[in-house]
């Protein structure tokens, strides 16, 4: 194995941003079947509770350490809502432009995307997809001032509890996240494809075991060549391999084609890691050393 580095190039990651918000409505069977285009997101705040330690003491010594059950809860914050959100935070639309408040609040879906960031793409290097379930809003406050010589909008703001759904094989759940720079693009296509719709095809939010039977078998395993070397030239030569990208442990740099080790007797390392949709096999070996005759 190489010696740990940090921050390489290409691999100062992060998150930032909150848009492509959507909101699903469950109809009688609780299938959200029907989704409209949530605008104004200012942001999502995902807020866990739970999973707490409850120590059990006996002989003297921790005889064990139970965890509590994990709950879901979010704060949702946003310029406007649509319409058809109201049914959802305790309103109903009696006729059109009058609303009749402290009715009973619906669950509903959400989904949303956030952006994922390096220091070589900047922001266009991928995203998360965000699907939440089994939400259902408080009432929340509204604050309407006065205008003056600093005017601002009126920001909407939902604390959000929620009832996981089943998800075969494990336990509820009531959040699935997507990393579109680790998945299939095949299969992210058709999972936002359901998301945000087709032409003919209403938007919904598919279930847990539904997003997994999407990406299962998506990503297609390799394994990687070693590379040729010439040690009297230190001429390294790097092999074509689909899935499977190529780099130098001492700078991150991406190679192709050939490396010349230089000076006489030094040492370089070379790594391997998969492209989006590929992941190594457990045979295949990741990093190889390789020293140039003094």
């Amino acid at each position: 194995m190489p010696v740990l580095t940090w921050d390489g190039t290409g691999e100062k990651v992060y998150e930032t941003g909150v848009d492509h918000g959507v909101l699903y409505m469950p109809n009688a069977s609780g299938v959200y079947d029907d989704g409209v285009a949530w605008n104004g997101l200012v942001t999502v705040t995902e807020s866990p509770t739970g999973a707490e330690a409850n120590k059990t003491y006996a002989d003297n010594i921790i005889y064990g350490n139970l965890i509590s059950a994990e709950e879901f809860g979010a704060t949702i914050e946003a310029y406007t809502y649509p319409d058809e959100f109201a049914e959802f935070d305790g309103t109903i639309l009696s006729v059109p432009g009058l609303s009749i408040g402290q009715q009973v609040r619906k669950t509903f879906g959400m989904s949303y995307r956030s952006l994922v960031g390096n220091d070589v793409d900047g922001t266009e290097f991928g995203y998360k997809l965000h699907l939440l379930y089994g939400l259902t809003a408080s009432p929340s406050e509204k604050a309407y001032g006065t205008v003056n010589d600093s005017p601002e909008m009126i920001t909407f703001s939902w604390e959000v509890t929620s009832i996981p759904t089943n998800v075969t094989g494990m336990r509820p759940t009531s959040v699935i996240t997507i990393d579109s720079t680790q998945v299939g693009a095949v299969a992210l296509a058709n999972l936002e494809d359901l998301l945000y719709g087709t032409v003919g095809t209403e938007p919904s939010l598919p279930t847990p075991d539904q997003v997994i039977a999407l990406f299962s078998g998506s990503v297609t395993e390799v394994t990687a060549t070693t590379p040729t070397f010439v040690p009297a030239t230190g001429v390294i030569t790097i092999p074509t391999v689909t899935g499977v990208q190529y780099r130098r442990a001492d700078t991150n740099a991406v190679v192709s084609g050939t490396v010349t080790i230089t000076p006489a007797g030094a040492t370089l390392v070379i790594t391997a890691n998969t492209l989006a949709g590929y992941v190594l096999a457990d045979t295949s070996d990741d990093d190889w050393s390789f020293t140039r005759d003094p």
